[in-house]
């Protein structure tokens, strides 16, 4: 049974952590966030201003909600939203066993596929739940969280009405029983997040170049073909199926922008989780995207030269440590032309 009031800890609370844990606190949710120093002080000191494109201004108070630095905070938690980075997952599944108790639900809201498995073998006999976000969140500093994109939020479903629990004003959590086929469906959309980061652009700048876009229309299908051969069926996390994406891609700019002005109401501003990784000399999930993909190709015996080109470009710029690489397509293209890839 779900605690009609559960207490929910937000384990890794960065940006998608504290714009979720914030939306539940203000709808008066007993959350506690668990955070890096850096953000708890922020917090501490301006408190959480939660806005999204469409006007959205929550504000909630450092006296609203809980914030510590201390994983002992999780031995009180009901729930656990896991929101750390995908190679952060083994240590805190490893924080979560020994510190939460184990009638703890546990969901991942993390990028990738298979954290939730991973959190699984790392939390035995628990209830853990993978999960989906379709958003992405731009830390504005201060305590200020701006969504820059929309849709809803979805979860494994299972015992208790968790979808429940976690839908609040400013925030939708839908349940699926087929939440592996969603995750791959956001999996194929955060293969961008790469040639977002390359490109230096804001999301939407990008998304109105056509050749950036027909870079991404070859990176996923090269992508799809490999997830396919796997058996695995993808669901869209937009009104649009995967297998079409490509095409709708490709189009001319002006008939892409009648065609897909869903995919465009996106923040001018938004960028890619992986491009804040860049500019602030962060390691990147470059391995749970592209990666991913290029070890299942070479699994299956497909080529994946686009995917494997990309990656090896991003570990360079991580290794350079220099921000943004502002990239064309065209260099891409020359990257994957003259080198030999996986």
């Amino acid at each position: 049974m779900v605690n009609s009031d559960p207490h929910i800890v937000v384990a890794g609370a960065g940006s998608i952590g504290c714009f979720v844990g914030g939306l539940l606190a203000a709808s008066g949710r007993n959350v506690t966030l668990l955070a890096r120093p850096r953000i708890a002080a922020e917090i501490r000191a301006h408190g959480l201003t939660l806005t999204d494109l469409d006007g959205m201004a929550v504000r909630v108070s450092a006296d609203a909600i809980g914030i510590s630095t201390d994983p002992a905070i999780l031995a009180g938690a009901d729930m656990v939203l896991v929101t750390v980075k995908s190679r952060d997952t083994d240590a805190i599944g490893a924080v979560i066993n020994t510190h939460a108790p184990r009638s703890a639900q546990v969901i991942s809201l993390q990028n990738g596929v298979s954290n939730g498995t991973a959190l699984r073998s790392l939390l035995p006999a628990r209830d853990v739940r993978a999960g989906m976000v379709p958003f992405n969140v731009v830390p504005m500093g201060q305590g200020c969280y701006h969504r820059a994109v929309e849709g809803d939020i979805v979860i494994e479903a299972g015992p208790g009405a968790l979808g429940s629990v976690l839908a609040v004003p400013g925030l939708a959590c839908l349940e699926s029983r087929e939440i592996e086929n969603v995750q791959w469906g956001k999996f194929l959309m955060n293969l961008n997040n790469a040639l977002n980061a390359l490109s230096g652009l804001p999301i939407k700048a990008q998304l109105k170049d056509r050749e950036w876009r027909k870079l991404m229309a070859d990176q996923w299908a090269e992508a799809l073909r490999v997830i396919h051969r796997n058996g695995i069926r993808p669901v869209s996390s937009t009104p649009v199926s995967v297998s079409v994406i490509p095409w709708v891609l490709r189009l001319p700019t002006g008939v892409f922008t009648r065609v897909a002005s869903a995919m465009l109401k996106i923040d001018p501003q938004a960028r890619t989780s992986m491009s804040y990784d860049l500019m602030e000399r962060r390691p990147t999930e470059i391995a749970a995207l592209q990666g991913v993909v290029v070890e299942m190709g070479r699994m299956s015996g497909i080529a994946t030269p686009i995917n494997a080109m990309v990656m090896d470009v991003v570990n360079t710029a991580e290794l350079a440590g220099e921000g943004l690489p502002n990239l064309t397509p065209n260099a891409l293209r020359r990257e994957l032309a003259e080198g030999p890839q996986a």
